[in-house]
């Protein structure tokens, strides 16, 4: 039997892997394995209804090699924004009173920018050291607030490029105090743009970063971090999240 034929029988009970392989080999098996016909076989047994179709759209070969593998880290693609196209607007309020009130160029939020003070706990130390992607910034001054006091955050954020403005916080209380890593937590939902209608549900996370100030009940604070954990753990993510607000 000539070795074409051969592998002809051979080629249909291969796995789609093996057969991928066999294109790699030389001319003669490249030729033979790109034979829609045996591409065809597999997508019978994955799929069996797409061979139903007397002229499919696309090949069996580009259906085989597009979809057999679930694409789980595709690679994402440059953000249009930087953190220098960014500035934000952070305000704190307690009991309905002006607590921290600054603009803040984007680049000042990028991780690692500063050195936490002296004097923070281990488990704080290790929260901000964690490879887990957020935005933090220094308090200067620092400010005392305590424990039983109501305090509020809203976060703005402006565009350079374009001179819109999107809200990232409206209003949220910091209902919750994470003892053990000295973070007074508040978060809000995204509004983002009409043009991600299926996208929702994504909060945004602010925290007070904080030491024990005394035994009188209050928190010093000196520190702030923003992150996106809930979709966006690196600054390419975070950069792509912030172009899909709703920008006014």
């Amino acid at each position: 039997m000539p070795s074409n034929e051969i592998l002809k029988a051979v080629f249909p009970l291969l796995e789609g892997t093996d057969l991928a392989a066999c294109t790699a080999v030389c001319k003669q098996w490249q030729n033979i394995a790109q034979d829609d016909y045996f591409w065809k076989c597999l997508c019978a047994k994955k799929w069996p209804s797409t061979c139903k179709n007397s002229a499919p759209p696309i090949t069996y070969h580009k259906l085989f090699k597009t979809f057999y593998k679930r694409e789980i880290n595709r690679t994402l693609l440059p953000p249009r924004i930087s953190l220098h196209d960014l500035e934000f607007y952070i305000d704190f309020w307690a009991d309905g009173n002006s607590l921290f009130s600054q603009v803040v160029p984007g680049p000042a939020l990028q991780k690692g920018n500063w050195t936490p003070p002296p004097g923070i706990s281990p488990v704080m130390r290790y929260h901000l050291d964690s490879p887990e992607y957020k935005l933090t910034l220094p308090v200067k001054p620092r400010f005392s607030v305590p424990y039983s006091q109501t305090v509020t955050a809203s976060v703005l954020v402006a565009r350079k490029d374009t001179n819109k403005v999107a809200c990232v916080i409206h209003d949220a209380t910091f209902d919750y105090v994470e003892r053990s890593s000295c973070r007074k937590l508040a978060f809000d939902y995204l509004v983002l743009s009409p043009a991600y209608p299926f996208v929702s549900g994504i909060r945004a996370w602010i925290a007070l970063l904080f030491v024990e100030d005394g035994d009188d009940g209050d928190i010093d604070v000196f520190g702030i971090e923003v992150d996106f954990c809930d979709a966006a753990n690196s600054e390419e993510e975070v950069l792509w999240l912030l172009d899909m607000l709703d920008w006014k």
